[in-house]
């Protein structure tokens, strides 16, 4: 699955920008069409992950440049004089220095800092500049900024408990793979020398194994260039769109944890949601922003809610109606649009199933790693117990 930024006309006439997550060109336009928007280019490609701050295309540390211009307007300065400052700073690393002497030169020019900000869409996302255009109306470019940096560590936490989640398990299944392709393709032929003619001897599955060793030692080195060609293709599969898509489509129709991998991408969108209505961006245009960071089977009935909350129903029924929200979500969307705190109550939605989902994945974690071992131990002890079983049985017989 792919991140696409889609540029078109809405049906009253206003140019508008989208990110839609999908497989391909094709189907980024098409489910753009079907939002009601007459597209005019899909531009950009990458990966449909959370895009969190990590953003260092060319050295760019966005999360840093936000702490930097927190602390800088905070102290006083003016928004052209910290840029001017930050520029002067990272004139030596070429990439982020350029980008900011070009902010500063279009400031200079007459534009506002969130249209200099569009000049550089692969830096800066559409949630970050929208942030910026809302608070240039209200005049709290920090509290704004402030609010972004929240979002993006919290959303930082639950990133970093799935690495830390699947980074253990990786690795067992690295060694344990490594261990099992030296047994059957280095130490299993050797065997098969040695149990030579004695293959009526051999116990049914010692005679598989050995079959297998003959086959390694005459072609070991067509098993060598596949084994290669796998370790190559196998990265460059990963970030194929299509390859990501069908592998975004297994786990979310899979019993066990496709319903964890829905709740999180809900997680996202509310998260996402509450920053922009915490900015003052009205809540159909945000629901519009939000919509790209939904996986592509989920856009249609966002869609639908936000076509519903045009047409003047509420919030939390839209998104109820179109399956977009949990009990949880549901209850305290309804006590937000009562307080009038809507951002709030969606911010704490988003709290509340990013808690769940990280305790999920610990006891997932915990339940896992064991049994993965077991099942790498009972591999590598089975290959181990059936070349030694003929001589354990050899050595039973001359007894």
């Amino acid at each position: 699955m792919a991140t696409f930024k889609v540029r078109g006309l809405t049906a009253q006439g206003e140019l508008q920008r989208r990110l839609v997550s999908a497989g391909s060109r094709l189907e980024a336009e098409q489910s753009a069409r079907q939002g009601g928007l007459r597209v005019l280019d899909v531009q950009g490609e990458g990966l449909a992950l959370p895009r969190l701050f990590a953003s260092t295309a060319g050295g760019f540390d966005l999360a840093l440049f936000a702490h930097e211009l927190v602390a800088l307007l905070s102290a006083g300065l003016s928004l052209i004089e910290t840029l001017e400052t930050l520029a002067e700073r990272e004139e030596r690393a070429a990439r982020a220095g350029s980008v900011l002497s070009d902010l500063v030169r279009r400031m200079q020019e007459g534009q506002s800092f969130s249209s200099a900000l569009k000049s550089f869409p692969a830096i800066f996302p559409e949630l970050f500049i929208a942030s910026i255009a809302a608070s240039e109306h209200t005049g709290e470019m920090v509290p704004a900024l402030q609010r972004y940096l929240r979002y993006h560590e919290q959303l930082g936490v639950i990133r970093q408990k799935i690495i830390s989640a699947s980074l253990y398990p990786a690795m067992l299944c690295a060694v344990g793979s490594a261990v099992a392709l030296f047994l059957l393709c280095f130490l299993v032929p050797r065997f098969s020398r040695v149990y030579e003619g004695m293959e009526d001897k051999l116990p049914l599955a010692s005679r598989w194994l050995m079959h297998w060793g003959v086959f390694a030692s005459e072609h070991w080195i067509l098993i060598a260039g596949l084994l290669i060609a796998v370790a190559l293709a196998l990265p460059v599969m990963l970030t194929r769109p299509s390859a990501r898509a069908w592998m975004g489509a297994a786990l979310q129709t899979n019993r066990w944890i496709g319903g964890r991998i829905k709740l999180m991408q809900l997680a996202r969108f509310y998260r996402s949601l509450g920053l922009l209505l915490g900015g003052g961006i009205p809540v159909t245009k945000a629901m519009h922003m939000a919509l790209g960071l939904l996986p592509l089977r989920l856009q249609p009935a966002a869609m639908s809610a936000t076509l519903e909350v045009t047409q003047g129903r509420s919030l939390s029924d839209s998104l109820h109606t179109a399956a977009l929200t949990t009990p949880v979500a549901l209850r305290l969307l309804r006590a937000g649009e009562r307080n009038g705190q809507m951002a709030e109550m969606l911010e704490q939605a988003a709290a509340f199933h990013d808690k769940e989902i990280g305790h999920w994945f610990d006891r997932f974690a915990r339940l896992f790693e064991p049994v993965l071992m077991l099942v790498i131990g009972l591999a590598i002890g089975g290959i181990v117990i059936m070349l030694y079983l003929p001589i354990f049985e050899l050595a039973g017989s001359l007894g």
